[in-house]
């Protein structure tokens, strides 16, 4: 199963921003200069961004760590590693691993932040509990895990859409996450809020 959807996304990878672009309502990429800019990083930090995708969150966080810094971006597809790595072509901060999330190969408290946009929800059964763990691991004391991810949309075919991809995950762990997504988060993480997003659409949880 797991080499069927690397399959899946890797074939994905040459059409993901094309088709996010059909129905984005974010043509600027604020979404990910907030998600960068929530994180807190500094210059020299460390920051992992995890089911990195083609790598829409890393520009903005290099912009936030600089040119002594390092931002990791992380997947297990390789077809998507690969337009990341087009997309952040001279950025010498930016490293591209790939590897499964609920492994993460790195060592114990190294990471200043690790953020997840859009993509948690794609994460199947006890993958979801491992990557938490995995980032707990991998954070600095007192440092953070930012989700964003969508808020149920208000646009039917959109929401339907929605529902289906959670519903992906197990009806059980959907419905949890849909109706307890801070209690859930909470079950990690002494302390979780959710961040105001200024388009309405998005939100951000961090979990600390």
């Amino acid at each position: 199963m797991r080499r069927f959807r690397q399959k899946y996304y890797d074939l994905f990878s040459k059409v993901y921003d094309r088709f996010v672009a059909l129905h984005a309502s974010d043509k600027q990429g604020v979404l990910r200069d907030i998600l960068a800019e929530q994180t807190g990083a500094e210059p020299g930090d460390r920051v992992l961004d995890i089911c990195t995708g083609t790598g829409a969150a890393l520009r903005p966080l290099a912009g936030r760590v600089g040119a002594k810094g390092l931002v990791v971006g992380l997947d297990f597809s390789s077809g998507m590693l690969a337009a990341a790595r087009e997309k952040t072509r001279g950025y010498g901060q930016v490293c591209l691993v790939q590897a499964d999330c609920g492994r993460l190969p790195f060592k114990s408290g190294v990471f200043s932040a690790v953020t997840c946009s859009h993509a948690f929800y794609e994460l199947k059964g006890a993958t979801q509990v491992n990557t938490l763990d995995e980032i707990k691991r991998c954070l600095k004391p007192g440092k953070s895990f930012l989700m964003m991810e969508h808020e149920v949309p208000e646009n039917r075919l959109v929401r339907l859409l929605f529902h289906i991809r959670l519903m992906s995950m197990g009806r059980e762990r959907a419905l949890q996450i849909l109706k307890h997504e801070a209690g859930f988060l909470k079950q990690h993480f002494r302390q979780v809020r959710k961040a105001a997003v200024v388009t309405g659409k998005s939100k951000i949880y961090i979990c600390t």
